[in-house]
This record gives C-alpha cells, sequence and structure tokens, in this order.
C-alpha cells in the first residue's frame, strides 16, 4: 500500500494511542512487521508544546519506520502550523485526529466531534494539506452516533480536499469502545472513495484481519489494543495474509528477551522514575496469559527501580520454563 510517495512494507498498521504508542512500542512493533505505526496524538495547542509530554511524543527514530504523526485540536490555522512544525522536526506524514471519543478531546470540538462539523472538516482538511508537502492522512469513526452515521460523507470531503489515506474506526463516537465493531460501513466507505482506505477496530488476530480485509475491500487494518501485550501480532497478520498458514505463536525462549528488551527501551526513554511507571502496564498486559491471578503484576507493580523490575521479569521468566 502506498501512502503519497511512501510504499508501506506491510498493510497492517499500528493505530496511535495516547500513553502507548510512544517511540520504544513503534520501534517494536515495526520490528514486529507493522508497515506504519502512527505516533501519540500531539495537541495543535503551541501553548502545550514545550511540556514533558509534548516534547516525548515528538522524538522519533529511524528504527520506528515511516514517521507519521497525529496531530488533534479543532483550528484549521492552528493545525497547518502544528502540521508545519511537526514537518519540520522530521515528520514524513501528518495525520489529523477526527476519531477520538475522550470527552476532554470533543469537549474543545476535536476528535471525534468534528464529525457532526463537516464544513469545518473540510476547512480543517484543506488547511492541513495545503500548509505541508508531505502526505496528509485522516483518521475517523463511522459518526458521532448511529442515528448520524456520516462516515462517507466524510470520506468524500477528505478525499476532495487532498487526503492521502483514510482509517475508519467501526464505531461512533458514542460507541466509545464498547459492543462490537461494524464494517459495512467501512465497506461503504472504500466503495464511495478511491484513496486507501485502512480498516481499524477489534483487529484482534490473523484471522480476523483476513475476514475483515476480505468483508470491507480495504487497502490495509490498523490495529491498536490488539497489540498491546502482543507486539507479534503483526508478523502473525502479514505471515496468514501471505500464506494462508498460522504462524506458531512465540515460544517463552524468544517472548522473554522482547519484554526485557521493551522495558529496557521504556527505562532509557523516559528516564528511571516514569520509565518504571509506564513498564508496569505493559508488563501487565505481556504477561495475561501466564498471571491470571494477577499475583505477578502485583509484586512487579510495588517496585520502584528499573533494576529491580529487569530483576524480576528474569526471575519470572526462569520459572516458567
Amino acid at each position: 500500500m502506498n501512502i503519497g510517495s511512501y510504499t508501506l512494507s506491510s498493510n497492517v498498521m499500528l493505530a496511535p494511542m495516547a500513553g502507548i504508542t510512544d517511540q520504544p512500542f513503534r520501534q517494536l512493533c515495526c520490528q514486529m512487521g507493522a508497515g506504519l505505526a502512527v505516533s501519540e496524538m500531539i495537541s495543535s495547542n503551541p501553548k502545550v508544546w514545550h511540556t514533558e509530554k509534548s516534547k516525548r511524543r515528538s522524538i522519533h527514530s529511524e528504527f520506528a519506520g515511516i514517521r507519521s504523526v497525529q496531530i488533534a485540536g479543532s483550528d484549521p490555522e492552528e493545525l497547518a502550523f502544528a502540521a508545519k512544525v511537526n514537518v519540520e522536526n522530521g515528520a514524513q506524514i501528518i495525520d489529523i485526529n477526527m476519531g477520538c471519543p475522550a470527552k476532554k478531546v470533543n469537549k474543545k470540538l476535536a476528535g471525534s466531534a468534528l464529525l457532526k462539523e463537516p464544513k469545518l472538516v473540510e476547512e480543517i482538511v484543506r488547511s492541513v494539506v495545503d500548509a505541508v508537502n508531505v502526505p496528509v492522512t485522516l483518521k475517523i469513526r463511522t459518526g458521532w452516533c448511529e442515528n448520524t452515521r456520516n462516515g462517507i460523507e466524510i470520506a468524500k470531503i477528505a478525499e476532495h480536499n487532498g487526503i492521502q489515506s483514510l482509517v475508519v474506526h467501526g464505531r461512533t463516537r458514542n460507541d466509545f469502545y464498547k459492543g462490537n465493531a461494524e464494517y459495512e460501513t467501512i465497506k461503504a466507505i472504500k466503495q464511495a472513495v478511491s484513496i486507501p482506505v485502512v480498516a481499524n477496530g477489534d483487529i484482534t488476530s490473523a484471522i480476523k484481519a483476513a475476514q475483515v480485509l476480505n468483508f470491507t475491500g480495504a487497502d490495509a487494518v490498523m490495529v491498536g489494543r490488539g497489540a498491546q501485550g502482543k507486539p507479534w501480532i503483526f508478523r502473525e497478520i502479514n505471515h496468514f495474509l501471505k500464506t494462508g498458514e498460522h504462524l506458531s505463536a512465540p515460544s517463552l525462549e524468544e517472548i522473554c528477551p522482547i519484554v526485557i528488551g521493551h522495558v529496557k527501551d521504556l527505562h532509557n526513554f523516559y528516564g528511571d522514575f516514569m520509565g518504571v511507571r509506564f513498564a508496569r502496564k505493559h508488563v501487565a498486559w505481556y504477561m495475561l496469559a501466564y498471571d491470571q491471578e494477577k499475583k505477578f503484576r502485583s509484586v512487579f507493580n510495588a517496585l520502584e527501580s528499573s533494576t529491580d523490575q529487569l530483576d524480576a521479569l528474569e526471575l519470572y521468566f526462569d520459572n516458567l520454563n
């Protein structure tokens, strides 16, 4: 799949997730076969760019693939300026967020709240596309609610104003992440536009990815929560799409260095204090299959140093073998 002049190494992408898809996780997922790993959402408000959180979200690595940066806001001029600044800082693709359902985002008329304002969507898209010389992509939901499912209208606006690729999460804003994603709207959107369409929502296995691609006719799939604690899902999907055969699950001997390497990267990226805290949620996801009673999670979450965390993981995996 192509986005502008960029050819992706696979048609399986990592979704942008605030507090999760930082540089260490994007890098790991690309190593595991993600064709594109989109950054955490960055506000278009310049007043917050100097916070430590915003600075970290703006850091990119050559090992994390094509640098796609997601921006969020509601002011066309502000978003255009944010796009310019991020391109100057190394962004190779700018992605506009119109899919986030969070109340604190929507109350500022950003994220999926924009789906209620097609004219403003058009102004934003045109403004950002005109501001930069890199491809601009868009991420949306199927609509604000079941009675205002206007994904096709938004998709046509996006196409007519220069958007190079469109990701559609198969839920409305009012669905948040509840229930099951629906793919009929994604299929209809794909039939209505000629730009690449990416299906997102509940892609949690290789066979589900294949089913969604076959049903919707989408050009690619985007994996979000399905990659938490399972970054190897990308190579599993790639293998199944290529061969029609299931790839064997990674052994404990392989999982151990993946987890420990990820935790080390988090410590190095955030520093000892914050790195320890970010590691806790990722380790909890990794351990879901082994620590169902959450005994190790309880012990791990009480650890306050990076050395103690790494020692605990080494010991835990040694005991599992």
